[in-house]
């Protein structure tokens, strides 16, 4: 990360606005009566009768965290502090009046990680942020890493280190933003695929990278922040469950979200990224598959291609008689072709087309004829417009160009980008087969990516 020009921009948005609070933590303020010398009651003790008599709550026992604060929170002059109660147990213990806990919820994607802190009594989102999994380093896919397990010896620790550690700066950043501290987290929620499933457990993640595909476990996984090594002494760690093979927590998390089970009509869900996960279902069935799109849609592989970050190139047009191109970039609102956009764009170094870009800018250049049915770049424009350039034997389309940087899509670039989809729309297709259906008209996008494809291209 400190070698990075840019700092990579994790754009997941989060909306509870229809989402009924049920929090697995509840609070409540006690007042303990002063304790005098020849009382037998030890503060356990107290604590659970003043929970049964102020607010009608059973308990058998405080956890061992909640043991090492209760002394210090009740204190005080006035003896009277909040406790946080999970089922039938006492977990924290905060000095005198305290309204907010919090939450955490964690998508551990291939590429990127991105994460939400939320206040377990109101509902709302207190911070986001996102960072890239370090894991990249080494591998850029999913059967890349589990390679690299294989062959070193102690690998699998390796990338459990690297992603746990990224946890840790994820939760001390949503928390910084927030202005409270890791004390206050006392619910952690992580989803992932399979592979990162298993290895933010510490569970050996090669078997899923060769057949049949046997999860370790595909039930849901319930410790404390310590058996994760995360730094956030009150908090449980709830690790949402697997589907099958490679189909992961967080498809689970789309499901339970979207709610294909609870239509009547057939829904089609796809997350796409590296490796993309796709639900079919309606309210009697579900199918579910993964297909490996590789990274050509975060960006890498492609000529002029990086992650979404300020300067980055992320909505394109081009006009369909001169096949000139305008375009807007991560930072700046307004349009390549608006008054004020160099000014606007002066600290920004525009160095690349970002994900939701390059689909965009591979649909124009389709829909202005730049490209044809079978991705060819058609060399015979050349003559209309200088943005058609010959490259070798074939011809590249430059988007932009200015201080001795050109930006341009190659023909390999559009290979690449056919090459990632024909893997998504083969799944696809899987799953229509299956369902015997022949098309569906429910169709949701979900990631850092899909969100932010334009509808206007999702079907080019």
């Amino acid at each position: 990360p400190e070698s990075q020009v840019h700092r990579p921009v994790v754009r997941k948005a989060l909306d509870l606005t229809d989402v009924v609070l049920d929090p697995a933590v509840s609070l409540a303020y006690l007042e303990l009566p002063a304790s005098v010398l020849g009382d037998a009651a030890s503060m356990s003790d107290l604590v659970v009768e003043a929970l049964a008599a102020a607010h009608g709550r059973t308990v058998s026992q405080l956890s061992i965290p909640a043991l090492r604060q209760v002394h210090h929170a009740f204190a005080n002059q006035e003896r009277a502090a909040t406790v946080a109660v999970r089922g039938d147990q006492v977990v924290a213990a905060f000095p005198g009046y305290v309204d907010r806990v919090c939450g955490v919820a964690v998508d551990i994607g291939s590429t990127t990680i991105a994460g939400h802190l939320c206040d377990l009594v109101s509902g709302e989102v207190l911070s986001s942020a996102g960072r890239m999994n370090p894991q990249i380093r080494f591998g850029e896919d999913l059967m890349s890493r589990v390679s690299y397990v294989m062959m070193n010896p102690g690998g699998d620790r390796n990338l459990t280190r690297a992603v746990r550690d990224a946890l840790v700066e994820l939760v001390d950043e949503l928390c910084s933003q927030a202005a409270t501290t890791t004390d206050a987290v006392l619910e952690i929620v992580l989803v992932g695929n399979p592979i990162m499933h298993h290895i933010v457990a510490g569970i050996d993640p090669t078997p899923l990278g060769q057949a049949p595909f046997t999860l370790a476990t595909a039930e849901a996984i319930v410790g404390t922040a310590a058996d994760f090594e995360l730094q956030c002494p009150n908090a449980e760690v709830y690790l949402a469950p697997c589907i099958a093979g490679h189909v992961g927590a967080d498809t689970a998390a789309v499901i339970l979200s979207e709610g294909p089970h609870r239509s009547a009509t057939w829904q089609l869900l796809v997350d796409v990224g590296t490796n993309a996960e796709i639900v079919l279902g309606n309210a009697d069935r579900q199918f579910a598959a993964s297909s490996p799109t590789g990274p050509a849609f975060e960006g890498a592989q492609l000529s002029c291609g990086q992650r979404a970050t300020a300067g980055a190139i992320e909505r394109v047009r081009i006009d369909r008689t001169t096949l000139e191109p305008r375009f807007r970039v991560i930072g700046c609102e307004l349009w390549s072709d608006d008054p004020g956009f160099a000014e606007a764009t002066a600290a920004l170094d525009i160095s690349g087309v970002c994900g939701s870009g390059i689909i965009e800018v591979i649909a124009e250049m389709y829909l202005a004829g730049i490209i044809d049915t079978d991705g060819v770049v058609q060399g015979s424009l050349a003559g209309r417009s200088t943005r058609i350039i010959a490259d070798g034997r074939t011809f590249s389309y430059v988007l932009h160009e200015a201080d001795g940087v050109r930006l341009a899509i190659t023909q390999n670039d559009v290979r690449a980008i056919q090459l990632a989809k024909a893997a998504l729309r083969a799944g696809i297709e899987l799953l229509l087969g299956h369902a015997g259906l022949s098309e569906v008209h429910d169709i949701r996008l979900a990631g850092a990516f899909g969100s932010h494809i334009d509808p206007v291209y999702r079907s080019e």
